[in-house]
């Protein structure tokens, strides 16, 4: 067997902790390691506990949830964060997906999407609450387009053709299921093409593709 997912919990209001906890601890891969009621609490518990996903809510009093983020996605490289936000198009949480968040979902989301937030986010595939995708790319492109990144003819020089479909694929918001429909693969070969592209492309994971994608100006690119 492979070790549970290590989660830690940070929000402000206790109550709302102790409902993730009994969701996520009822699931037999998933271990609640800890808990933090503010953003700094949550880097300390972080580098005490070495969890491999953070829950994080954003609107915390002291260090709120985007600073937390973003130190811990620095200085714990391998921690994958997962922000709750109250509302799809909370600026906040578009400000912690900037900060490095691998994806967020909202608060009143059904058990069963909160438990596949957290796998995907573990598996470094991302996860974003589904009806806040579109507005949030559409919300960050103005932004990430005047970040004056290294041109993305370097960046993609060292992929393959096929890892180059496999990118525009992940920029575009395509799983690993509808890339392998489009691009007549099985998806254990798409596994492999997103794994390498992740590499290649030094990417947390698939949401830093499609803000790198954004970025260049690849994103509607096919």
């Amino acid at each position: 067997m492979t070790d549970p997912i290590r989660v830690l919990l940070v929000d402000d209001q206790a109550l709302i902790r102790i409902g993730f906890r009994l969701v996520l601890e009822a699931e037999p891969d998933i271990v609640v390691v800890g808990e933090a009621g503010d953003g700094a609490a949550a880097l300390a518990q972080t580098a005490a506990l070495e969890p491999d996903v953070v829950l994080m809510d954003v609107r915390m009093p002291g260090m709120d949830g985007i600073a937390a983020t973003a130190e811990i996605v620095r200085q714990h490289p391998s921690v994958r964060v997962l922000v709750l936000t109250t509302f799809d198009l909370d600026e906040y949480a578009f400000g912690a997906i900037r900060a490095g968040a691998s994806g967020f979902l909202l608060k009143d989301a059904e058990r069963t999407e909160l438990v596949a937030a957290v796998r995907a986010v573990h598996r470094g595939d991302g996860a974003l609450a589904p009806r806040a995708t579109r507005a949030l790319l559409d919300q960050l492109a103005p932004h990430l387009a005047s970040a004056a990144p290294a041109p993305a003819s370097d960046a993609l020089a060292g992929l393959t053709e096929r890892e180059r479909d496999v990118f525009h694929a992940i920029a575009q918001g395509l799983s690993n299921i509808e890339i392998a429909e489009r691009l007549f693969l099985s998806e254990s070969t798409v596994k492999t093409h997103v794994g390498r592209v992740l590499a290649k492309l030094d990417a947390r994971d698939r949401v830093h593709v499609v803000i790198l994608a954004y970025e260049w100006g690849l994103a509607g690119t096919a």
